[in-house]
């Protein structure tokens, strides 16, 4: 079974290239000094990832995004990314770019947070894009 899989919750959707995301994401995390142990992205709607936000991180708002760490170890990924695939196509509208494209900014986005980068401080949330935009770069397939 491949490290990283992919699975919907309360949506369908089905991922284009996936092994090629698959690659791209493994190469970002090894670039990175981190070895993918097991990594979950688990597509969902706006009310889900809501809910999950409620639960777990005690914040009421809708999010892109929910990364959950479940390594113990330093240096080795385990972890558990929600991605509201509603807020994608809501965001990719509102930043003027191809669905495709905002989700594999988002897809990254986790990754890059399992490896330790943060975006709460502007220079932290900076820092996080040159990154994004970084390993968008090094994609090795069309969006």
């Amino acid at each position: 079974m491949p490290a990283i899989q992919f699975f919907e919750e309360d949506i369908v959707f089905k991922l284009k290239n996936k092994a090629k995301i698959r690659e791209w994401v493994t190469n970002t995390v090894t670039s990175e000094g981190y070895k993918l142990k097991e990594l979950n992205y688990i597509f969902c709607s706006d009310a889900y990832l809501l809910e999950i936000n409620r639960q777990y991180l005690n914040h009421d708002t809708y999010t892109d995004i929910v990364t959950f760490d479940n390594s113990g170890v330093k240096g080795t990924i385990i972890g558990d990314i929600f991605i509201s695939i509603e807020r994608i196509r809501e965001n990719a509208i509102k930043y003027k770019v191809a669905e495709t494209d905002e989700l594999h900014r988002v897809i990254i986005h986790g990754a890059l947070h399992l490896v330790g980068y943060k975006d709460k401080t502007p220079a932290d949330n900076k820092k996080m894009t040159q990154k994004e935009d970084f390993y968008l770069n090094l994609r090795s397939f069309n969006a």
